[in-house]
């Protein structure tokens, strides 16, 4: 599940990889491309797909060796992951000195696993101390690396609500892919799940027990955002099952049951049917 969920959303995965080394390109692109480009740009410095922490943290460190950088973003906010599919209760999962981008520490004040709101207001800061200026709602949908003019075609649509989908060409001589692992939700192939009547939610839907109280849930998978959510629904007086593809014997379930004294999570093999959370491995 983790490769493939690494290799569905990336907008750069070469499934109908083109050209070859007498050819004029060499295209990184998906399957679907759009219209030819309606403006064009030329930039001088690299282009970095995604702003997220990676990608922010790319910008801030091409600045501060005086190289301008351009951040595409499909999204309205930077690290839209963070911002917009995550649940409520997420900290960090490392200690705050292993997580701090380039350049900037965390506040002396924040915890040792900061919040995902503190999370989200450093980074935020980050691009307020090196002016960073994504373009938002720009979605990448091909890439073509021009071998004889030496530059990269990069092309866009705007991702916006409008009906006007604009489409930009970015020429430059470097791109940096900063999409990150999991930006796109993958659910597993369930027999038999087509026949549940009930709920289906994937982790970047989910966003706190409150409306499962009293419900069963079933949750597919044992990771950080399985575990999480688990506890998350006993702490609001939910059902949780867990299921996983093999046998598993880690201190995790013993701590995170010891934590739920009302409510304990039951570990089941091999996959029953009740109210289905699925979570894609990472």
């Amino acid at each position: 599940m983790e490769a493939e969920c690494k290799s569905v959303h990336d907008p750069f995965y070469c499934r109908h990889q083109r050209g070859n080394c007498s050819g004029h390109f060499m295209s990184m692109k998906p399957a679907m491309i759009g219209a030819k480009a309606e403006r064009r740009v030329l930039f001088p410095g690299p282009i970095v797909v995604g702003a997220g922490p990676s990608g922010l943290a790319v910008a801030a460190c091409l600045k501060d060796k005086g190289i301008p950088s351009l951040i595409l973003e499909r999204s309205n906010c930077i690290a839209s992951l963070w911002q917009l599919r995550t649940y409520d209760r997420l900290r960090l999962h490392l200690p705050k000195r292993f997580c701090e981008l380039p350049l900037l520490p965390f506040p002396s004040w924040f915890p040792t696993y900061p919040t995902k709101q503190q999370f989200v207001a450093y980074l935020e800061a980050y691009v307020r101390q090196f002016d960073i200026q994504p373009v938002f709602n720009a979605s990448v949908v091909a890439a073509e690396y021009d071998a004889a003019a030496g530059f990269w075609r990069v092309r866009t649509v705007s991702s916006g609500g409008g009906s006007e989908k604009e489409r930009t060409e970015y020429v430059c001589r470097w791109v940096v892919v900063a999409t990150g692992e999991n930006a796109e939700a993958v659910l597993p192939e369930i027999a038999g799940l087509e026949e549940f009547k009930g709920p289906v939610v994937h982790t970047s839907l989910y966003r706190r027990g409150d409306v499962y109280r009293n419900k069963r849930v079933l949750v597919v998978g044992c990771g950080n955002s399985g575990m999480e959510v688990s506890l998350d629904l006993c702490n609001h007086n939910a059902h949780p099952s867990m299921v996983v593809r093999d046998s598993v014997s880690h201190p995790w379930l013993c701590s995170l049951s010891s934590l739920c004294h009302q409510n304990p999570i039951h570990v089941r093999f091999p996959l029953s049917r009740n109210h289905i959370t699925t979570e894609s491995s990472s």
